[in-house]
């Protein structure tokens, strides 16, 4: 009982890889908070920069952070999931080591979460900002969301169609979450698109609240991995390093399955799915091209890749495996 009673109401979890040269603010933004109940799990992606140096720095500073380091690098959202799979508090906040956060940002969503059960998420208004803290005028998220609808179906329409009016950033995400409602969840897959299918998974778990005030910013420069990987081939390749040459990803149909499972592992009742698989339906009509693009290339990768190594046997027979 003793150990339940030390243990800290909100864990912060940090994911991070080669992100020496903003840790430390995101860092700084996190200790500042004005509620200070929480422990701070940093999960070190087997970077090459200073960020060991960093954590274990801040480590010997403060004792609410714990420091781990993957001996190689696990890819970028089993890095995400691996801080929740450490953490121990009541509520779980996923930080980003290049954001930054107001000082009363954990304080405002625990009291919501406190006070109101059914809530399952917790997330303040968010501005994106650049390498120096200027506000970006090309703002996000900026369109009403419908996540703290009590019908699940509502929830659900808001975050695949009715969100995406101006680009959605899923920066909901990055709020206060409910442990035990994530545990309910497959946590992010390893595919781009992830992050859409769990929030869409916990939206019909529960209702999610939006602090009216901006206390979380955002950051929008050139290194960060949706930039820097705007392909998402590329990124399959970043959420999962074991990813052998030429295999395919399907980004949307990926996307599409999880949208599937979320509403199959639903407690909704008939009339609840029927109208969610409609609201389905709409998204499959938004992105049917996308969806039409990833078929053919599937039918076409083989014949493909078998004209591509015919071509390497011709022209360099003895340096080409038997199989």
């Amino acid at each position: 009982m003793k150990e339940q009673s030390n243990r800290p109401l909100v864990s912060v979890g940090l994911p991070v890889y080669n992100g020496g040269d903003l840790l430390e603010k995101a860092l700084n933004s996190l200790l500042a908070q004005t509620y200070s109940n929480f422990e701070i799990i940093i999960s070190d992606n087997a970077s090459t920069d200073k960020t060991r140096t960093v954590c274990e720095t801040y480590a010997t500073k403060d004792s609410r952070i714990k420091y781990y380091r993957n001996e190689k690098n696990i890819g970028g959202h089993n890095n995400f999931n691996r801080v929740f799979e450490l953490a121990t508090g009541k509520y779980f906040k996923w930080a980003a080591h290049d954001d930054l956060c107001a000082p009363n940002f954990i304080e405002k969503c625990v009291n919501i979460l406190e006070t109101n059960p059914s809530v399952v998420l917790c997330y303040p208004k968010a501005k994106l900002i650049n390498e120096f803290e200027e506000v970006l005028p090309n703002n996000c998220d900026e369109n009403p969301l419908l996540t703290h609808s009590s019908k699940p179906h509502v929830r659900f329409r808001n975050l695949i169609i009715d969100s995406f009016a101006k680009p959605h950033r899923c920066l909901q995400l990055f709020g206060v979450i409910r442990r035990d409602i994530l545990t309910k969840t497959p946590l992010l897959g390893n595919y781009p698109g992830a992050d859409k299918v769990l929030l869409v998974k916990m939206a019909l778990l529960g209702q999610y609240y939006e602090v009216s005030e901006y206390l979380f910013f955002n950051r929008n420069h050139a290194q960060r991995a949706s930039k820097a990987l705007s392909n998402p081939y590329l990124r399959a390749t970043w959420l999962d390093p074991t990813l052998k040459a030429g295999k395919l990803v399907f980004p949307q149909g990926r996307v599409f399955l999880g949208y599937i499972n979320s509403i199959n592992t639903a407690s909704l009742s008939l009339q609840q799915q029927i109208r969610c698989y409609l609201h389905l339906c709409n998204w499959l009509l938004k992105y049917k091209n996308a969806l039409l693009k990833e078929l053919i290339k599937a039918a076409i990768w083989p014949i493909y890749f078998s004209i591509q190594r015919r071509r390497i046997v011709k022209s360099n027979p003895e340096n080409v495996p038997s199989s």
